[in-house]
Formats: structure tokens, sequence, C-alpha cells
């Protein structure tokens, strides 16, 4: 019930925890094998989710999670590759979409089969390094390249499309030779529909549109710009758990970050 609840309020942790369970070959006795496949977290700050997942799936040791953003271990911010089973650091927005490229088209030089597989914010498609690598990915008909954007429909505190739109997401990556879907990126059965098919197209790499919404499970926080970020008290903490129960809505009364 825990992990159903917090697949809830995190849609990058049930898209992790989907593609670990269920799509990557990748494990704790594989994580130095060429024929693995590959994940990289490109919006590096949702980095607790997979830390979470590794230390389920025997990555890492649970105890370690204490260890998160203190100066005596490598639980960073952002994904280190001092952690087994991180493929490349990633915190500076927008380049590794272009790692996985790399990646992609070493393992087609290699007659490999390997699944090469990267997660993006749609906030982090304002990156023009994000484009350069979509164009050659579509020209080296990298099918073995999985793209998955995390479509929250926010970049921190502003709507994407007050912001600088990228509407329609779909078609600008089929216009750089790409094939393309979308979910609904909080539900198991459609990341399952939307990833049994691969490639989608052969020839063509692929990208999943993965629908969300920030928040998800606590109406209190559900899609607020101005909670994006934000330090709750401890009691508002045991107010929010029980609201992600289905508890009464919680009365905010903390520190808010004011929206652009």
């Amino acid at each position: 019930m825990e992990d159903a609840l917090s697949a809830r309020l995190c849609p990058v942790l049930i898209l992790i925890v989907y593609l670990y369970k269920e799509f990557l070959n990748v494990n704790k006795n594989n994580l130095k094998d060429p024929d693995r496949d590959y994940l990289f977290l490109s919006k590096g700050h949702d980095v607790p989710a997979l830390y979470g997942t590794f230390a389920e799936i025997g990555f890492i040791e649970k105890e370690r999670l204490k260890n998160h953003l203190k100066t005596n271990d490598f639980i960073y911010w952002h994904p280190n590759r001092n952690i087994p089973g991180i493929e490349f650091h990633s915190g500076s927005l927008g380049h590794l979409l272009s790692v996985a490229t790399g990646v992609a088209i070493d393992c087609k030089l290699r007659k490999q089969n390997n699944k090469i597989v990267v997660i993006l914010g749609d906030g982090e498609l304002d990156e023009g390094s994000v484009w350069e690598a979509a164009l050659v990915a579509g020209a080296k008909k990298l099918d073995n390249l999985i793209a998955v954007v995390d479509r929250n429909h926010f970049q921190a505190n502003i709507e994407t499309e007050k912001l600088i739109p990228l509407n329609p997401i779909s078609d600008k990556f089929e216009a750089f030779g790409w094939k393309t879907k979308s979910c609904d990126g909080h539900s198991f059965e459609e990341l399952e529909k939307a990833f049994s098919e691969f490639p989608i197209e052969t020839g063509k790499p692929n990208l999943i549109i993965a629908e969300t919404r920030r928040g998800k499970g606590l109406p209190s926080i559900e899609a607020r710009a101005d909670r994006w970020f934000a330090n709750f008290t401890n009691d508002e903490v045991e107010m929010l758990l029980k609201e992600l129960h289905g508890g009464k809505i919680t009365e905010l009364t903390s520190e808010t970050i004011v929206a652009r």
C-alpha cells in the first residue's frame, strides 16, 4: 500500500519501478556487463526515486538512504556515478539525451541488442542540446533508444506553456524522425501498453510522453506552482501523510514559493 501511494505522489517513481521490474535487462549482478540495458535519469533532481528503487532491488543498502544530501556519501541531489547503477552524472539539464544517443550508436556499431532509456523533464525540452541529440538520433535510426518525457506541464514554478510553449511535442519529435506514443504516467497498465511494442517502428528512435500531475494524490499541493519546492513543518508532514491515505486536505501555513 505504501508503495502504491508513493507512486501516486511521484510519477517518476512509478516509471522507474516499472522499468526495472518489467522492461530493463539490468540487475545487481550485471552492472558491468556490456550487454545490459541502460537507464539515464536526465531530470536528475528526481534522483531520490532512483535511490529508493536501487535500495529495493539491492544496488545499494537501504540504510544508506539516510545519507541523502550529507557530505559523507555520494547520495547527492543529482545522480553520481559512484553509486552502483548510475550510468552517468546529471544535474545540468539537457545533456543526457546526447549521452544516451552516443551509447545507442555504440551498441548499434557493436551489433548488440541493448535497450537505452533516458528520462527527460518537459521543461528540460527548452534546452537546445536536447533537439541536437534528437536530430542525430533520428538521422542514425536509433530504434534501440527510448526517450521518456515526464509531461507534468510545469518548469520549476511556472507552467511550461506560459514560459516557452512546448506543444505539440509529438509532432516536433516525429519531424525529427522519431516515433511517439503517449500514456498515463501514473498507471502501470498504461506504461505496460506504451512499452509493450519496442521499437514502436523499426528504424526510428522511440518517444513516450508520460502525462503526469505534480503531487498526484495530495489535493493540498497537487499541480500548485507555489508548492513545487517547499519546507513543510513537522505537523504539516504528518497531516500530508494522512492526506495521502485519504484524510482531510491539509491547511498549509508554512513558507511558500511565489510563482513567477
